[in-house]
């Protein structure tokens, strides 16, 4: 590799993911095409070959320099075809992970030869890890139905310790719910507010509506109350945020 890299474009952004969930994207092949392209491939050993396939066609390649586990990965970079900005092997790719409040904070750094490649690269790279985020995230988030779920299913549950069950598994300890009625913070003074909802509106029941729509760690899930007969008497949309272990974290309800 090139001795001359004085040149580099620094990006941070925040996942909603824990970094060990984060970081087996660099050492699963499967996991690493998922946010560069099909048929990209990675070797997790210092000196590992680097195949990244772009959904173009286009190629890239590079090895590891560096790897260190849940931490920090460095690995050359440059494009297969002739006449590219970057031939092969010719920059250097270091990603940093640290804990964040949100997830994880992944600080990219891309050491190149000079301005005008490090600026042709700001929206490439820009585009490319917003991708990873949401990839790494679905990946942390898979289990956000079966939450979602369980949170429906809370606030049909009129026995008190059935009730805190369901909200320990799916919802973090303090979780935070905010409606038209309600404001709360933590599992004991939601289970409380839902025993109230569920004693003054008698013979309605709360339903899911279609699937749930999620990006990152934010979902959307309509819901309604329905009445012993069926009628929808109330509707409206969660707006949901999970946690970085996946467990829900704030609702907002909004009626219809």
């Amino acid at each position: 590799m090139t001795t001359s890299l004085v040149f580099s474009l620094d990006r941070t952004i925040v996942i909603a993911a824990r970094r060990a969930t984060v970081f087996r994207f660099f050492t699963d092949s499967e996991r690493f095409a998922r946010w560069w392209g099909a048929g990209s491939t990675i070797v997790p050993e210092v000196g590992g070959a680097v195949a990244i396939v772009y959904p173009d066609g286009s190629r890239a390649s590079g090895t590891v320099k560096e790897l260190v586990r849940d931490e920090r990965i460095a690995f050359t970079y440059g494009y297969e075809k002739p006449g590219m900005p970057i031939a092969p092997g010719a920059s250097l790719v270091t990603i940093t992970l640290e804990d964040a409040r949100e997830g994880t904070r992944l600080t990219l750094r891309h050491d190149v030869a000079d301005a005008a490649t490090r600026d042709l690269h700001v929206q490439g790279w820009r585009h490319q890890l917003a991708v990873f985020a949401r990839v790494a995230s679905a990946d942390e988030h898979a289990g956000a139905a079966r939450a979602i779920e369980q949170w429906f299913a809370a606030w049909n549950e009129r026995d008190d310790a059935a009730r805190a069950a369901l909200l320990e598994t799916s919802a973090s300890g303090d979780v935070r719910f905010a409606d038209a009625h309600g404001l709360t913070t933590g599992v004991d003074d939601l289970s409380g507010h839902i025993a109230g909802a569920l004693a003054f509106m008698p013979g309605l029941s709360l339903a899911q509506r279609g699937a749930l729509r999620m990006v990152h760690d934010v979902a959307l899930v309509e819901w309604a109350f329905v009445d012993a007969s069926g009628v929808e008497r109330m509707r409206g949309t969660n707006v949901v945020r999970f946690a970085p272990d996946g467990r829900i974290a704030d609702v907002t309800g909004v009626p219809a």
